[in-house]
């Protein structure tokens, strides 16, 4: 059943028919990152323009939006933007550093400093919201992804000042200050989860949430002071409707905690977990998303081949599948290797639904700790 308010060109997109867990009528595949990162057209656009002038300049926003999908032909597009773009809107002294990231001028590291952290006001995300719009007219029938980031991955930032390996001021604000810390991620909960509802009302399809550092975090601790605020973004009623995505990397331990519990739809899944054995860690009724190792590309065709298949066969033990990387596409990725990808899916066919690997509870231990990467949080 298509959602209520779907436009008509999108009731029959592959994508959003895998995130209802429907049969659609070809394998659905788009990358995280594709909107920039390693296309040259990205980087003749971008040639002297900051990051976040980029992701707040509405012509810009739209044309690099568009630029993978014209070359791909992906079944979803996703805004280019930031996930501190919307507290930048708000005025909170952000930037983002080529080669490093977010940084943080004045980190957050007291409930003082919490109440400096404002949801950004209509007019200061019109640049946002005007691309999305725009977008929405000219995709036909391409959905166009939303996107914010999950308050555990901006506290982490805002806490530590910019990227980090070991978020050891982050987990000592959480361990030692639960006050701050839950005012902490009430305050960013309502700033991703008013981004998110900004871009669905100006016509976005589906949203994904991104907790790029959440498998830095025991099963234990997710629970107790991240997993309450996360599903306050996702189950707000102004995202009712459409697909709800949460990815995170290095959560295999987690698994069991990202779907319905979180109250999302999808669940992005990384490259250290077969699709099968996550698809039993989740539960019934729940799509996932991924899971290609992004360094795939780099490897000759026969190998991405069979890493394909094997990810398409995987996913079908669950109820849908979106193909995708298991991370952001890496900045010196071959376009053209991406474009094979992406006529490969399409030429498969859509395996028939399986059951799922042996899923296990998620043990109350540490997980694997992330992959660090200094600039994880954009899309572009």
């Amino acid at each position: 059943m298509i959602p209520p308010g779907v436009p008509a060109p999108l009731a029959d997109a592959p994508f959003l028919a895998a995130c209802a867990g429907r049969r659609p009528s070809r394998l659905p595949v788009w990358f995280m990152r594709q909107a920039g990162r390693s296309l040259p057209e990205y980087r003749r656009v971008r040639a002297g323009m900051g990051m976040l002038e980029a992701c707040l300049d509405t012509a810009t926003v739209v044309e690099v939006t568009l630029q993978p999908v014209r070359r791909y032909g992906v079944d979803a597009a996703i805004l280019f933007s930031d996930i501190v773009t919307p507290l930048a809107a708000a005025g909170f002294g952000v930037d983002i550093v080529a080669g490093r990231g977010p940084v943080v001028a004045d980190p957050v590291r007291s409930a003082a400093d919490v109440d400096r952290i404002t949801v950004p006001t209509p007019a200061a995300y019109a640049p946002v919201t005007d691309a999305v719009r725009e977008l929405a007219a000219v995709l036909g029938g391409t959905p166009l992804i939303g996107f914010a980031g999950a308050p555990f991955t901006l506290a982490s930032y805002l806490v530590e000042g910019g990227p980090s390996r070991d978020h050891a001021r982050t987990k000592a604000l959480m361990r030692t200050d639960p006050d701050t810390w839950d005012a902490l991620l009430g305050r960013l909960a309502e700033v991703a989860a008013a981004t998110l509802a900004a871009q669905v009302g100006a016509g976005a399809s589906a949203v994904q949430l991104f907790d790029s550092w959440a498998g830095t975090l025991s099963a234990a601790e997710y629970t107790r002071h991240v997993l309450p605020h996360t599903r306050a973004v996702l189950t707000d009623p102004r995202l009712a409707g459409v697909p709800r995505i949460h990815f995170g990397v290095g959560t295999g331990e987690l698994l069991g905690l990202l779907g319905p519990a979180a109250g999302a739809d999808v669940v992005g899944v990384d490259w250290r977990t077969p699709l099968d054995e996550a698809a039993g860690r989740i539960g019934p009724g729940v799509a996932v998303q991924g899971n290609l190792d992004p360094t795939l590309v780099f490897a000759p065709a026969p190998v991405w081949e069979a890493a394909v298949r094997a990810a398409v066969d995987a996913g079908a033990a669950a109820a849908g599948h979106v193909v995708n990387l298991g991370h952001g596409v890496l900045p010196d990725t071959d376009p053209d290797v991406l474009a094979r990808i992406v006529d490969l899916v399409h030429a498969l066919l859509v395996p028939p639904t399986r059951a799922p690997g042996p899923g296990r509870a998620a043990p109350a231990g540490d997980s694997p700790a992330a992959a660090a990467a200094a600039d994880t949080s954009r899309q572009g």
